[in-house]
């Protein structure tokens, strides 16, 4: 020690050096427990291939726990400013839960009807009958060639969610 510090003064310094340390290792702990687990983001994003869907037969598809109805529309389904289009096709992109209770609606014929209290949406996922409120919720995606990726939001899905919105 020189003679200008003082015994306080090298504690007063020891100690303001231990708490600095201290208070970065803790900080450090606290943003690695507040950062998702990396299977939690791996989790986030689905890729998905329209290219194998056959139209008229919708696939069900598992993004974050919750079904995704995709549809690969026949020529003779209505046309919808909520239509995916990829090329000369048209999908419909919708998060399988009916949106009166949460339950998952099953394909019948030409349109999604739900058991248990008779919702029923068209191809293009609007309510027509029953006690739903509001059309298919729409998952975000983007589209990369004839994939798409769930997760993310793109151009294509904030044109369609705006137009879902209006409809609300």
């Amino acid at each position: 020690m020189s003679n200008n510090t003082n015994r306080r003064d090298f504690l007063g310094y020891s100690f303001a050096a231990v708490a600095a340390v201290g208070g970065a290792a803790s900080l450090v702990g606290m943003k690695q427990a507040w950062d998702p687990l990396p299977s939690v983001l791996a989790g986030g994003y689905t890729t998905i291939d329209l290219a194998p869907i056959k139209a008229g037969e919708p696939e069900v598809f598992t993004w974050r726990g919750k079904p995704i109805f995709i549809l690969k529309k026949t020529a003779d389904m209505e046309s919808s400013e909520r239509d995916l289009h990829i090329g000369e096709d048209r999908f419909t992109v919708a998060i399988g839960l009916c949106t009166h209770l949460g339950c998952i609606p099953a394909w019948k014929k030409d349109k999604w009807k739900c058991a248990c209290h008779g919702g029923e949406f068209n191809p293009s996922g609007h309510q027509i009958f029953g006690p739903p409120p509001r059309p298919f919720d729409l998952p975000p995606f983007k589209v990369e060639g004839t994939t798409i990726v769930l997760g993310y939001e793109s151009p294509e899905y904030k044109k369609i969610a705006a137009y879902l919105a209006t409809q609300a």
